[in-house]
């Protein structure tokens, strides 16, 4: 059954096809091919009324054929006489101008202005005679085949260029205009050809706006003004004459005669109409045969629809409970929709969070005014410590300084004092030796003795010597290494100093790196890897692994709104710079992991935590509002709610005003109280200022919000120079302060060597004293000699004495100086305690406010998260009653589409659904037995309307093909007259025009066998009888092939005609004739436009106002050949 649904489906668009087909030949290109090929001349004065009456009693005559009644008809037509006939069609379609650049072989033609009647193009061989002509063809959309001047029309591109361009300007006047509100009283109509062979169109108005670029519209230009630019009759190039005209072969002249007249056309049409017709016939015979099976179906379907009367009840039953059911389902969503209502009106009634937000409001502003308090408090106290511990600073100095003098006299003392103590055992042993040598003195040894002591007395003496040498030579150690210590310092700080100006290099190279980056990427200034770590996080983002994109650096996401607040700003927000926002920990956690790809643990940017909010805080309460300077949130444009809100909680930028000018900041901050609000200031310089305190900043420009770039990079290069010629200085310094330690060092060896030497030296002296006295023997010393040296001894002892006294006294000064100066340090330090102690419950009772704004804070937070979740929910149960309103309406809609009327059910859906799904389960019980009652049905329904659609199709295609076979019947009777009336006028004319040369001559018409054969008798040759054109000479030939031209253009229409050299092979006399008869004829004709293209000279003609002359000019000499040669090769193409 689905295949001949589809067969017979197939066959019936294939019917409608040929009959759509068919409909459109016979009604349309009929009729319209009609119309071109009588071409009733359109407002005609010249014919008399008797000519106009002759010629339709011609035209309706029917069976008639031969010779006899032609000639009977000649006779009629000559006897009537005939004028030239005359039209207005001047008006429209005829070419006002044409130019060509870049065309064939010539770079530019034109613009040449043609003449209303009769133009003629003369010129030598290359000028461009044949190139108007083909560009007159081309430009109005022919084809390159129609020109018989080549294949494509890439072979009318001059060689060596990429586009030809065309330019032809038709007439188009009158009531008759086309469009003439749009296009006014010209067309101009523009085709540019490339040389890969396309091409485009521009029509344009007489003003030069382009109206439309489409084939169709100037398709239909030329059907309005009846152009044919294939036809020969209005377009007859050389080829076409050598093709038809010159031919001697009398068919190629009888299709010459049907292609200028459009019976050829005509005629191919109806033969594709009578094969359309008979392949409709077949597939009727087709469709009849399926017809047959169409009927045995319907009559199948039939039968089981008869059968299917006892499901109806029961069916009448389910769509009761559907209606009934369909009303109960709006009675349910009007019940929900009611306890929404409800619902609301409690939760709007609601207000208990918003009372909490107040009153939490209230306990923060007086959380925050405690901190403030405590703040001011800690400042005050701070600013005390700070004063005393410049203070005690200076009392450590001086309790060290005294100290140092204290430990130096103390030395001094205990120097005496030992020095004391060994001259009182010095004395006591010489004494005991004296009281030895007064017993033990022996007179045999007193010579031995003496010697020894002499000995003794020069080893001393030696020693006494050397042990100065080797003192000497110690201090000069000692001093050595004092300098060279200090040169060590020296080199320390130095080094010390080149290290801080090769970081701040290294710091200012790196900068720069990142402000000239900065060019290309602004993102760079925040550091080398933020523009990656941004793309990343991108990624991260699109892959779903944050909860909220975080955002960052902040200092990317704000702009000063003063460009010279920039440092200010910047050292208010120093730390904030480069840091980034999440809206909670996890997504802190993903935040981490990325930065870890492009930075160290410890060199990362800052993370901070905040819940993200769509709009920023409300500051107008809690900011600062300065007549004459902004604060820091006023002075930058955050687009970023987040980023505002993050620096209004972290930093209190509404808090924090901006005054250029320091002495002012200090006037507005320190003498007065500060403005309402006002925590704290920044100048413009960058230092900070409090209410009682104020701190300079080495902040000397912006480094991330600087405006000019490239003043930043030259002040950035600048400072590089500048550090670059000190640190060179430094490293000048440097290595002469190293230089100047190697030598010491060097010195310093030397001396230690020669202080080893002179020890070495002491050594054995000092060993052969202390030999000489242990040496035992009998005391025989001068006891006078010791005695004297005991009371040298005594007097040193004494001197030495007082100078211990007097270290003593000294020392006791010294350490009653170092004990005040102590004591005063402990007791600044013991007040300084104190303060420390005391500022500690204050820091304590600070943190606590601090813990408890925050913790209020959050509470107020999660009582706005509260408060907001409320009305969202109170958003959302709207919207769930917006959605229940829709739901009703749509469900009202559905049950009035159901049933109309309003059911009052007092069921409840569910056990209406019950009944509903009972009855179905009997009735699918039923169509098990019998069949879908539906389906069979519409089967039954559809079987009856293919019977009938395809019987009536059937039908009305026969009547149609009936139908068609008479209209072509007439249509076949119309042609034939039509062919035959054209004949005669153009025997008539053709006749007519040979009279002019008192010639004689016939055009014999066998359209069974499709030949033309035209005789004629030149003057002369009266005795000779008929001759057909092949025994004619070449100038007859012609003059006889104008005539034949002439007749055509009397029995076709259209608003110019152009002959291309029609001349080259008639001698001067029948070229005069034929000039002066087209001249006759185009005088008869003056609204009608002729083109004549000649080689020959036109000095001849006679003068008048309806005659143009277009000279072309001679081609260049050097391009003369090469564009004969183009021409001729075009030619052969």
């Amino acid at each position: 059954m689905d295949k001949e649904e589809a067969g017979r489906r197939e066959r019936q668009k294939l019917c409608d096809t040929r009959y759509s087909v068919l409909a459109s030949n016979v009604e349309v290109n009929s009729l319209k091919q009609q119309r071109r090929i009588t071409m009733p001349k359109r407002k005609e004065k010249t014919l008399s009324a008797t000519n106009q009456k002759k010629r339709l009693r011609i035209e309706e005559q029917e069976g008639v054929a031969g010779d006899e009644e032609d000639s009977e008809d000649l006779e009629q037509f000559q006897q009537e006489g005939y004028q030239f006939s005359s039209s207005s069609l001047g008006e429209i379609g005829i070419v006002e101008s044409i130019s060509l650049k870049n065309f064939m072989c010539h770079s530019l033609l034109g613009p040449f202005e043609f003449g209303s009647n009769v133009n003629f193009i003369i010129g030598n061989n290359g000028s461009g005679k044949s190139a108007i002509l083909t560009a007159l063809i081309v430009g109005l959309g022919g084809k390159a085949t129609t020109t018989n001047r080549g294949l494509s029309l890439k072979g009318f591109v001059k060689h060596g260029q990429s586009s030809a361009d065309i330019t032809i300007r038709l007439r188009n006047r009158g009531t008759d205009a086309f469009k003439g509100d749009v296009y006014g009283d010209s067309i101009i109509i523009e085709q540019r050809i490339t040389c890969d062979g396309s091409r485009t169109c521009k029509i344009k108005s007489k003003l030069g706006q382009v109206v439309s670029t489409k084939k169709e519209e100037l398709t239909a230009i030329l059907d309005h003004f009846n152009i044919q630019v294939d036809n020969p009759v209005s377009i007859l190039n050389q080829e076409m004459s050598k093709q038809f005209l010159h031919s001697k072969s009398e068919a190629d002249k009888y299709k010459f005669f049907m292609k200028a007249t459009l019976l050829e056309q005509m005629k191919g049409d109806y033969i594709h109409i009578k094969q359309t017709k008979a392949i409709t016939r077949d597939q009727i015979e087709t469709q009849e045969e399926s017809l047959k099976d169409l009927k045995q179906v319907y009559l199948q379907k039939k039968e089981r629809y008869e059968n299917l009367s006892s499901l109806e009840e029961m069916q009448k039953n389910v769509e009761v409970l559907k209606h009934q059911m369909a009303w109960v389902l709006v009675k349910d969503i009007e019940i929900q929709k009611q306890k929404l209502k409800e619902q609301i009106e409690r939760e709007e009634n609601n207000d208990k969070y918003k009372v909490k937000v107040e009153q939490c409001q209230d306990e923060v502003h007086k959380a925050e005014r405690k901190i403030q308090e405590t703040q001011d408090r800690l400042d005050k106290m701070k600013e005390e410590i700070d004063v005393l511990q410049s203070q005690c600073t200076s009392l450590k100095e001086v309790a060290k300084k005294k100290s140092k003098a204290y430990n130096g006299q103390e030395a001094a003392y205990r120097r005496h004092q030992n020095k004391l103590k060994q001259m009182e055992r010095e004395r006591d042993l010489l004494q005991e030796r004296i009281k030895e040598l007064k017993t033990t003195v022996t007179q045999n040894l007193e010579a031995e003795h003496l010697e020894r002591l002499n000995e003794m007395s020069t080893l001393q003496k030696r020693l006494k010597l050397l042990k100065a040498e080797g003192k000497e030579t110690s201090q000069r150690i000692e001093e050595r290494q004092q300098s060279l210590y200090k040169e060590k310092e020296e080199l320390d700080k130095l080094r010390q100093e080149e290290n801080r100006i090769r970081y701040s290099l290294d710091s200012s190279v790196k900068r720069l790196n990142q402000m000239k980056a900065g060019r290309s990427n602004s993102l760079r200034r925040f550091g080398e890897h933020i523009p990656e770590l941004l793309e990343a996080i991108n990624t991260a983002h699109e892959q779903g692994r944050f909860t909220k994109k975080p955002v960052g650096p902040i200092g990317a996401c704000i702009h000063l709104k003063d460009a010279s607040l920039a440092v200010g700003v910047e050292s208010c927000l120093r730390n904030f710079m480069k840091t980034f926002c999440c809206d909670n920990y996890k997504d802190e956690k993903v935040l981490q992991g990325i930065m870890s790809r492009f930075y160290s643990k410890g060199n990362r940017p800052q993370i901070i935590v905040t819940s993200f909010a769509s709009t920023p805080y409300d500051i107008k309460q809690r900011g600062v509002c300065h007549p004459e300077f902004p604060s820091v949130y006023q002075a930058l444009h955050i687009p970023n709610p987040v980023v505002a809100n993050c620096l209004i909680d972290l930093r209190g930028i509404e808090t924090i005003l901006l005054i250029k000018d320091n002495d002012v900041a200090r006037k507005v901050m320190q003498l007065g109280r500060p403005p309402k609000n006002c925590r704290e200031a920044f100048t413009g310089a960058g230092d900070q200022v409090y209410k009682n305190r104020y701190y300079s900043d080495d902040f000397s420009r912006a480094k991330y919000l600087g405006a000019d770039l490239e003043e930043e990079i030259g002040l950035i290069e600048s400072d590089l120079e500048n550090q670059k010629a000190q640190l060179s200085r430094f490293q000048l310094h440097s290595n002469s302060v190293i230089d100047g330690i190697k030598l010491m060092e060097k010195e310093l060896q030397i001396l230690i060597a020669k202080r080893k030497k002179q020890q070495g030296s002491i050594t054995p002296v000092e060993l052969a004293i202390s030999e000489l006295e242990n040496v035992e023997e009998p005391q025989s010393m001068d006891i006078d000699t010791l005695e004297e040296d005991v009371q040298d001894l005594l007097n040193k002892i004494e001197s030495e004495q007082e100078k211990v006294n007097n270290a003593k006294k000294d020392m006791d000064k010294e350490r009653k100086i170092m004990e005040e100066a102590d004591c005063s340090y402990q007791d600044m330090k013991n007040k300084i305690a104190l303060l420390v102690e005391e500022t500690e419950p204050i820091k304590e009772e600070q943190m606590k406010a601090e813990a408890d704004a925050n913790k209020l804070e959050r509470q107020l937070k999660n009582l706005e998260k509260k408060q907001n979740e409320h009305q969202n929910y109170i958003q959302e149960l709207q919207s769930k009653l917006a959605d229940k309103e829709e739901e009703l309406q749509d469900s009202i809609k559905q049950a009035i589409q159901i049933c109309p009327e309003r059911l009052q059910v007092e069921r409840s859906a569910k056990s209406i659904d019950t009944e509903i799904n009972r009855l179905r389960q009997r009735l699918n019980t039923e169509k098990n037995r019998h069949g879908n009652q539906n389906e069979i049905i519409g089967e039954y329904f559809e079987a009856l309307n293919n019977y009938k659609d395809n019987s009536s199709q059937v039908k009305d295609l026969k009547r149609f093909i009936d139908r068609l076979d008479n209209i072509m019947n007439e249509r076949q009777a119309r042609y034939k007259q039509m062919r035959r009336s054209l004949s005669l006028r153009c025997k008539f004319y053709f006749i007519d025009f040979l009279d002019t040369l008192k010639c004689c001559g016939s055009m014999s018409f066998d359209h069974n066998n499709e030949a033309l054969a035209i005789s004629v008798q030149p003057p002369g040759r009266e005795n000779g009888g008929m001759s057909d054109m092949r025994s004619l000479s070449g100038g007859e030939r012609s003059f006889s092939t104008v005539c034949f031209i002439l007749s055509l253009w009397e029995i076709t229409e259209s608003p110019f005609r152009c002959l291309d050299e029609f001349d080259v092979y008639m001698d001067m006399k029948n070229r005069r004739i034929s000039m002066d008869l087209m001249l006759k004829l185009a005088e008869s004709q003056h609204l009608r436009q002729f083109m004549f293209i000649t080689p020959q000279s036109t000095r001849t003609l006679p003068k008048s106002n309806l005659i143009k002359i277009h000279q072309l000019m001679d081609p260049e000499r050097g391009n003369k050949q090469q564009s004969e040669e183009d021409e001729e090769a075009s030619q052969k193409s």
